[in-house]
Parts: C-alpha cells; sequence; structure tokens
C-alpha cells in the first residue's frame, strides 16, 4: 500500500452488495492511519475493505509516511472534505494539533470517528472506537507485578511512541505504571513520576529500530533494568535484540500491547512476556458501519454504556498465567489476533 496523500487505495462502490438498493450504498467513507506499512494499520485497513464491500461503500484509504507525519494528515482530511465524503475514520499521529483539522471536517457535515487513539480533548471527535488503552496497560502491569512477586527491587524502563505523547501512548503508559503499583502524577502525561523505581522514560516510534535504540539508552541509564514496558510489539522486539545483545534477554520482563499474529508468537517464544490483545479490524469495520448508518439516518454511534468511548475490546495473552487475573492462553490469542 502506497502512503501519502496520493495514497488513494480504493473508491469501489460495489452495486452488487446486498446493500446496493439502501441509501447506505450511497455513502462514502475516508480512513486516515498513521503510517500503512505497520501491521496493525495493515489489518485496520482490511477490516475496512471488508465492511465496505459487504455493505457497497465507497472507501478511500490514506496514510502518513510514517508514524508522527502529523501534516499528511491534516492534507488528507482536506481531501477528504473536498471529496465529500459522508465520515472520516483516523487514527492521529498527533492528537491536539489535529483537532482543528477535525472540527473543519465536521463542520462540513462529515462524522469524524477516531478509532484506536482518542483525540485531545477526546469529544473532538463526534465518536472513538478504541481498546480502552489504560486498561490494556493495567492488564500488563498487573501481570508484570504478580510474575515478580516482590517490586520493591524492580528497575523499570518504558518506551514510548514519540515526544508529541499521543493520547494511546499516555493511557498506556500510566495504565501499566497503575497496574504495577507505581503512584503517576498528572494522568495525561507521562514523565512527571517520582518513583525511584523508574529507571527511565525513552521513545521509540513505536517500531523496531526505535525499540532497540530506546532501550539501548535505558541500558546505558541503567544495565540492571529488569522490567521493560513497550508501547507496542515492534517496540518490543527492538528491545529484546539489544537485551540479547548484552546478554540480558532471559532475566528482563518484557510486557506490552497489541496481540497481533507476529507478537503472539513473540508471547510464544518468550521475547513478550504477556501483551494486551486489541483488535483493530472490528475497530476499523465498526467504524465504516457507522458512517454508513450516519450517511443513512443522520444518527452517530454511542458509547459503551459506563464509558465515553466505544469499547472493541482487549485481552491479556500470555504464556506463563498468574493467579487472579483473566488471561488467554497463546493458543487463543493465535486464533483472535487483529480479529
Amino acid at each position: 500500500m502506497r502512503t501519502g496523500v496520493a495514497a488513494l487505495v480504493a473508491s469501489t462502490c460495489l452495486a452488487g452488495s446486498a446493500f446496493a438498493q439502501s441509501s447506505i450504498s450511497d455513502s462514502s467513507v475516508c480512513l486516515i492511519t498513521k503510517d500503512a506499512t505497520n501491521p496493525f494499520f495493515v489489518k485496520m485497513a482490511e477490516g475496512a475493505f471488508q465492511k465496505a464491500a459487504e455493505l457497497g461503500v465507497a472507501l478511500y484509504s490514506y496514510a502518513g509516511k510514517f508514524d508522527g507525519d502529523h501534516e499528511t494528515q491534516v492534507a488528507a482530511i482536506e481531501t477528504c472534505i473536498a471529496q465529500g465524503v459522508d465520515g472520516i475514520l483516523l487514527v492521529a499521529s498527533d492528537t491536539k494539533a489535529i483537532t482543528s483539522s477535525v472540527q473543519q471536517a465536521r463542520d462540513a457535515g462529515l462524522a469524524v470517528i477516531a478509532l484506536d487513539t482518542p483525540l485531545d480533548p477526546l469529544d473532538a471527535a463526534d465518536m472513538t472506537f478504541a481498546t480502552d488503552n489504560f486498561q490494556a496497560g493495567v492488564l500488563i502491569g498487573e501481570w508484570a507485578a504478580k510474575t515478580m512477586g516482590d517490586t520493591s527491587d524492580a528497575r523499570i524502563g518504558l518506551l514510548n511512541i514519540n515526544i508529541s505523547q499521543p493520547t494511546v501512548g499516555v493511557l498506556r503508559n500510566q495504565g501499566f505504571l497503575t497496574g504495577f503499583g507505581v503512584e503517576i502524577g498528572d494522568p495525561s502525561k507521562w514523565g512527571d513520576e517520582t518513583d525511584s523505581r523508574i529507571s527511565g522514560q525513552e521513545l521509540s516510534n513505536g517500531n523496531a529500530e526505535g525499540g532497540r535504540e530506546g532501550m539501548e539508552n535505558l541500558l546505558a541509564i541503567d544495565p540492571e533494568i529488569n522490567v521493560v514496558y513497550t508501547i507496542n510489539e515492534p517496540a518490543a522486539a527492538g528491545a529484546y535484540e539489544a537485551l540479547r545483545s548484552v546478554g540480558r534477554e532471559n532475566d528482563v520482563l518484557i510486557v506490552s500491547v497489541d496481540g497481533g499474529c507476529p507478537g503472539i508468537e513473540d508471547v510464544a517464544s518468550g521475547v513478550i512476556g504477556a501483551t494486551a490483545q486489541q483488535y483493530p479490524l472490528d475497530m476499523a469495520s465498526l467504524g465504516v458501519e457507522a458512517i454508513a448508518e450516519y450517511a443513512a439516518s443522520g444518527e452517530l454511534p454511542a458509547a459503551t454504556e459506563g464509558k465515553d468511548f466505544f469499547d472493541t475490546g482487549v485481552g491479556l495473552v500470555t504464556d506463563a498465567p498468574v493467579d487472579g487475573l483473566d488471561q488467554l492462553s497463546v493458543e487463543q490469542g493465535r486464533e483472535l489476533c487483529w480479529g
């Protein structure tokens, strides 16, 4: 899949669909992701295209050139407004800066649904379809604490996304620390905690190279780090390589979030101790369905009861279960990965 604003992947309205005679078949949707190479966003696009084909919806897909490419996402929103689509599904790289462009889309009558990454503020979008990212962090934090037993000797390194601190990264980070038993400061940002067990926080850009470099930086700060939180599984794989290069791959707990098929295999092989599995195909599929309904009836989707967003679910996957937590086996994780 090509990247950038020119990356028009498809705009096909399937007249032969079962919905072809309804007003739904006249609707159109833009999907805008952070990049087009991360397997998470590839799976998200797969879910969007599957649902669009089923409903007979015209789907246009755009992506940033890399995670953090805010400018390309802004240009994609402008293109979608000009195309006159009914709505936008957006995975924002910069959750604060993008809100003015999102408001322009909403002012033009488009429904905007944030996928995976809540905007800041949350109500800048019409709705958010996402994993409960804070709860995902809590699950892996609790697993790590229960696995260690006595956490007084923990030396924690955290590998985040990027310096803009998008909400998805903040929520996972703060959830992990909370689950592990660390008192957090301002829950809207990471890095202001005072717990002496935190050795350092570095950036990974959500990829393997960044994870390796970030882990190398953490080891330079504290060679005895024994617990590593990573924003996602590519970053975890990079962190593992850095640890393996210094012979510490077997005595450091690595936890992560995503639950993609490659990540589940990393759990099986011991690279990752536990991961919180989310379901991007469902996020995008439900998002397309919601915008098609908005085009047909003018109704926007409702939040999950008791929450201010639509929760698409999360599961803890590990090959080393602990007492007191609901967990999925590796086999179950393989069956569910990114469905």
